[in-house]
């Protein structure tokens, strides 16, 4: 078994239930949620015209490889409606890997860290809150450490 954190967030519909759905969806035989954040509404990033976001963080446990979890969190998104028109834009949910175990990933559609997370508030403050001690394994230091370093 092995140990991934979760970046959850929604910002179409009733964007709280579309996070708490796509953490039920999460719970199969081969992938359980252990902890989940508080939800967060945030400001989006990158395409700033539509609506806030709700962003929580989830740290499961799951007998899934990276790519294989990538699929799983990829059909969730489509279960729920997730239809990206523009880069950055709206969206029902989105779910990305953000840690797997201590892993370092990068080949092409997945990259663990999850590359612009040390630039995401709305990814580094939820992720504190269930993982603080946590080591990022590209930086050294610990999430709660670069939490306070992230500009919001």
């Amino acid at each position: 078994m092995s140990i991934a954190y979760i970046g959850l967030g929604s910002n179409i519909g009733d964007r709280l239930e579309n996070c708490k759905q796509a953490l039920r969806l999460m719970n199969t035989a081969r992938t359980q949620v252990l902890q989940v954040s508080s939800f967060y509404q945030t400001s989006p990033a990158g395409y700033t015209d539509q609506p806030d976001f709700i962003n929580a963080a989830a740290k499961i446990q799951t007998q899934l490889d990276p790519v294989e979890l990538l699929d799983f969190l990829q059909q969730i998104e489509l279960s729920l409606g997730k239809n990206i028109t523009v880069r950055w834009g709206p969206r029902s949910i989105d779910l990305d890997i953000v840690l797997y175990d201590n892993l370092i990933i990068n080949q092409g559609r997945l990259q663990i860290p999850h590359p612009r997370m040390l630039e995401r508030a709305f990814v580094l403050t939820p992720l504190a809150e269930i993982a603080p001690e946590m080591i990022h394994p590209v930086m050294g230091k610990t999430i709660a450490e670069l939490a306070k370093n992230v500009v919001t």
